[in-house]
């Protein structure tokens, strides 16, 4: 089995290049939008993996500098049989609660994360149980090999099974509900940190887990963060000092913050492709002026709707040039991508309204469109300026914009006839992609973010002869495949992948990550 990660390039910055670590301190910082869920494997959420990864451990984790993955709670590993992969288990490691982390709770979370109601089967691809070998050692029993096995494991943390038992948490709060669990709101992990307090919306504390197993070069003993929807709120709060580290500063503001004797912006290309989806499933879209049919199951709608928008036009005015316009679904470090895959259509608003008359509908049509208004950079100004593109060819799109805690369960619950949503891909690895957006709904993680439940037989083909092939070649070229078949379909609207600055005081230290998260191992505040 090839375990082959993508390699990326990563950004360093260092405020004082080589100068020591200081005292202990808090570390403060903000962004747009809260974590949905403490819970590790309910709903599948950037900024939540992002703060998870301070308080739970995975088996195997990204390193920062090479983006390969690098032992965390499992020491080492090795192929049994193509179908068969033994974990050796970190020994002596223990919870924040002083208990020991032994196979049972690895195998306890693998299948958690497997559960009905988890949003992370995706990365439970290809695994068909978790077997105890003794409490150092767990088999990883496989339907068939996975060469990116090691690459899904890094999104999966390992919970205590004894305290999800005893606090009734078995399994994983269903997002698309609003029945909630213990372990929504409180947590209980090995990683560096534990959660003293969270105020959803309003502030999330951790403090240092004394029992933490590892060593970090951080110096930072307290984290508290500030969800803060407003940019010009979340940029003061930086220029006052209130805050130290801004995850998403706003375009507009970013050459004051550059030019600022006490800040830095530091930036890099995000592995993560922003897009419209489309209901290609219902026969009449609600809210529709058309009744009887549904415009977007025609692919001729769906192109229009695509040719009607000026890519260049939001990279240049809403987007600021921090964006990179795209035709496909997955960013350059992505294995799949290619230059082709990436190239878009042209924009063609006569062409648009052209494709619209052969479908039928000359005059245009009205049609629901949803979008998070604190989730992705310019999120809601991008679907502003989208609609006014669409009104031109006679689509009256009739925009409502949410925040992500209730966007996300909304579009789950398939409720938006065009919906905007922001695609990473922690593996580096098109498959995620593929298997989560365009393969038809089904279990074991098929479809689980397809909330526009597109369906094409030659893709199903495609994405489950990828989950088995392990010649890299023939991999790489199905990858390639089943993304060229999703721009012939339009099964969605690529538009940009984006560029993350970040910002901060010169006495913070970070590594920028293309999957826009803090390493908690190596942040300090000099």
């Amino acid at each position: 089995m090839n375990f082959k990660p993508a390699f990326l390039c990563i950004a360093v910055a260092a405020a004082l290049a080589g100068a020591p670590a200081l005292h202990a301190k808090p570390f403060k910082w903000s962004s747009a939008s809260d974590i949905p869920t403490l819970d590790i494997h309910s709903q599948n959420n950037a900024l939540g993996n992002g703060v998870h990864a301070a308080i739970y451990d995975s088996l195997v984790y990204y390193n920062s500098q090479t983006f390969k993955p690098e032992p965390q709670l499992a020491e080492s590993w090795r192929q049994v049989t193509p179908t068969q992969v033994r974990f050796n288990l970190r020994q002596g490691v223990k919870f924040s609660d002083g208990t020991p982390f032994t196979a049972d709770d690895v195998v306890f979370s693998i299948h958690r994360a497997m559960a009905r109601t988890s949003n992370y089967q995706v990365y439970t691809q290809g695994i068909d149980k978790v077997v105890k070998v003794n409490d150092n050692t767990v088999d990883f029993m496989m339907k068939g090999p996975n060469p990116v096995l090691l690459n899904q494991l890094t999104e999966l943390r390992m919970m205590s099974k004894a305290w999800a038992e005893k606090n009734k948490s078995a399994e994983p709060k269903d997002i698309r509900t609003k029945d909630e669990t213990f372990a929504h709101r409180n947590a209980m992990g090995t990683g560096q940190y534990m959660v003293k307090e969270w105020q959803p919306d309003q502030r999330l504390v951790l403090v240092k887990n004394p029992n933490y197993w590892g060593k970090t070069d951080s110096n930072v003993t307290e984290i508290i963060y500030t969800p803060i929807k407003a940019e010009a709120t979340r940029v003061a709060a930086l220029l006052s000092g209130e805050v130290d580290f801004v995850l998403d500063p706003s375009p507009q503001d970013l050459a004051r913050m550059r030019a600022h004797p006490n800040l830095k912006v530091i930036d890099g290309v995000e592995n993560r492709t922003i897009f419209f989806g489309m209901d290609q499933h219902r026969d009449e879209l609600p809210g529709s002026n058309i009744k009887g049919k549904n415009p977007l199951k025609d692919q001729r709608v769906r192109r229009a709707l695509y040719q009607a928008i000026d890519s260049d036009a939001l990279h240049r005015v809403t987007m600021r040039g921090l964006s990179q316009p795209t035709g496909t679904l997955v960013a350059p470090q992505v294995a799949g991508w290619t230059e082709a895959v990436h190239k878009r259509m042209p924009y063609d608003g006569e062409g648009a309204k052209k494709l619209l008359a052969e479908a039928g509908y000359p005059q245009g049509f009205e049609v629901d469109f949803a979008c998070p208004n604190n989730r992705y950079i310019n999120d809601e100004e991008i679907c502003q300026a989208v609609t006014a593109m669409w009104s031109r060819i006679g689509v009256k799109a009739k925009l409502r914009t949410l925040p992500l805690v209730t966007y996300f369960p909304m579009i789950q619950r398939h409720e938006a006839s065009i919906y905007m949503l922001g695609w990473g891909v922690p593996t580096f690895d098109a498959l995620y992609s593929l298997q989560s957006l365009t393969r038809t709904v089904g279990t074991g993680g098929d479809g689980n973010y397809n909330v526009g439940r597109y369906s094409n037989q030659r893709m199903d083909y495609v994405v489950d002869r990828i989950k088995v092939e392990t010649d890299l070649p023939v991999r790489n070229r199905l990858l390639t495949e089943g993304l060229q078949l999703s721009n012939d379909t339009v099964s969605h609207i690529p538009l940009h992948n984006q560029i993350i600055p970040w910002a901060m005081k010169k006495s913070v230290e970070v590594v920028h990550r293309a999957d826009n998260r803090l390493d908690w191992r190596v942040v300090k505040v000099n």
